[in-house]
């Protein structure tokens, strides 16, 4: 028997679905916020190479970068791939997920400096007397205390399960960077910073003039708590480590990790949003300085392309995001592959397109839109009635059977079945009905928003003449 299955059902096993695909192939995701009261209308397709999904939550590809906060740039691709490894590894070892949240241990920032700064394995090591070779972290350890970035006690031991303090933290990253600073108690965002000792003062004040801190999460955090999160302390090697060159210049760490392949900065020549681009769609930006790119100098004006490898339409709470990938720069017929992992990109304060371009734009936007939603609503509403009265001739048909086979019981069951079909049908029709209306009012408030206060609407975007700063 055929089970009666509400669109938002279908969306369940999406994640699973597009992970189970090839391995060599990375998923492309194209979500569809459906502004909706009761989230109960999803649509799904999925193939080796994409997930389309309307109204509800999918897998995303790693690696990409995250255009997203609405009219501002976010890159933490880097940040979430080292907490993903450390965390696997953790896991691995049998000691569960890691609660990116919680207080950090030194065997936790050992791992987190590893693999954020690229930090190469020693051939020889000392090892220490509390870290036996089964120990999860036992690398990363060894490769932290063999190039100086973090050391062990003076009786043979590391410590690796001890938490970490903040104060421990800034002092093991301010010996990696040289930054002029203050001197003094440290202020960071006009507040003084809690929990730091004064012999830890010099180093927290070269940390907060490096700039490093402003990538953290949680910024109320960095001045109230004791100890930074996992999380944080993610973001804030990663941040050191896509301005490695310029921080640890006359440092003498400069060669603990693997010099960055270099810059490119950029115009965009084309607009890409959350709300109107889709996957696939190519866009092409232009260099604003020269760039060396494998050995190979491009002058100012090269032209680099890239394309849009996921979307999340935004929606009532929801920002939505763009990702996308840079992939070829070119200078008349000399063309090279940007480098693959992208350290982060920083973006110039944004600008928003000129209100006549808005203006121009937004009868064409709110009535796609308007016909998206109607649309979607109506092929819900379709599938919803349609399976309905699939499975009501199944209950139907399942109580003369059962009643002319002498099983008068399971005859009136299935006739209950088919009762309750009805009743399911309905009330998930008049829910795909009433958030559709919802919808449809929010999509013309939130376009008519956007023309007029546009950073106040849920619009993630890069706009022609913003500049980025690519970095490698």
């Amino acid at each position: 028997m055929k089970k009666f299955l509400t669109t938002a059902v279908v969306v369940l096993g999406v994640a699973s679905i597009a992970q189970a695909g090839p391995c060599h192939k990375i998923p492309s995701v194209e979500t569809y916020a459906h502004p909706t009261l009761f989230r109960s209308q999803a649509q799904a397709l999925v193939d080796a190479d994409s997930v389309y999904v309307t109204g509800a939550k999918a897998f995303k590809p790693n690696f990409a970068l995250k255009v997203n906060k609405k009219e501002n740039v976010l890159i933490a691709a880097k940040a979430k791939d080292v907490l993903k490894k450390v965390s696997q590894k953790h896991e691995d070892a049998g000691l569960g997920k890691m609660k990116i949240n919680a207080p950090t241990m030194r065997s936790e920032v050992a791992a987190i400096l590893a693999e954020g700064l690229d930090v190469v394995t020693p051939e020889n090591y000392s090892p220490y007397s509390d870290i036996n070779n089964q120990y999860w972290a036992k690398d990363y350890i060894y490769r932290v205390t063999e190039k100086g970035i973090m050391i062990g006690y003076p009786s043979g031991v590391f410590k690796p399960d001890q938490p970490i303090t903040k104060a421990e933290v800034f002092a093991t990253v301010a010996q990696l960077i040289s930054v002029e600073h203050s001197q003094g108690t440290p202020i960071y965002a006009g507040s003084e910073v809690k929990f730091i000792p004064t012999w830890a003062e010099d180093c927290t004040n070269e940390v907060i003039a490096s700039g490093l801190l402003k990538a953290l999460p949680d910024q109320k955090g960095i001045v109230e708590n004791e100890f930074l999160t996992k999380e944080q302390v993610a973001y804030l090697v990663s941040s050191l480590r896509a301005n490695w060159d310029s921080l640890t210049e006359n440092s003498g760490f400069a060669d603990a990790c693997p010099a960055s392949l270099g810059s490119v900065k950029v115009k965009m020549l084309d607009r890409i949003s959350a709300k109107h681009s889709n996957i696939g769609d190519a866009f092409q930006a232009k260099t604003t300085e020269a760039a060396t790119i494998d050995g190979v100098a491009f002058p100012a004006g090269s032209i680099v392309k890239g394309k849009v490898v996921a979307v999340n339409r935004p929606g009532i709470k929801n920002p939505g995001f763009v990702k996308v990938k840079f992939l070829t720069i070119t200078n008349g017929d000399c063309v090279k592959e940007l480098p693959k992992r992208v350290q982060g990109v920083d973006a110039d304060i944004t600008k928003n397109p000129n209100i006549i371009a808005r203006i121009l734009g937004l009868p064409f936007s709110a009535a796609g839109r308007v016909v998206g939603v109607v649309g979607r609503s109506g092929g819900a509403i379709v599938d919803v009635a349609g399976n309905g009265l699939e499975q009501l001739g199944d209950n139907l048909s399942n109580t003369f059977v059962e009643t002319a086979c002498l099983h008068p019981g399971r005859g009136i069951a299935s006739f209950g079945q088919g009762i309750v079909t009805i009743f399911k049908g309905v009330f998930d029709i008049t829910k795909v009905v009433v958030s559709g209306t919802f919808g449809v009012v929010y999509e013309l408030c939130d376009d008519i928003v956007y023309c007029i206060v546009p950073s106040c609407s849920n619009n993630s975007s890069l706009n022609p003449d913003e500049e980025l700063t690519i970095i490698f």
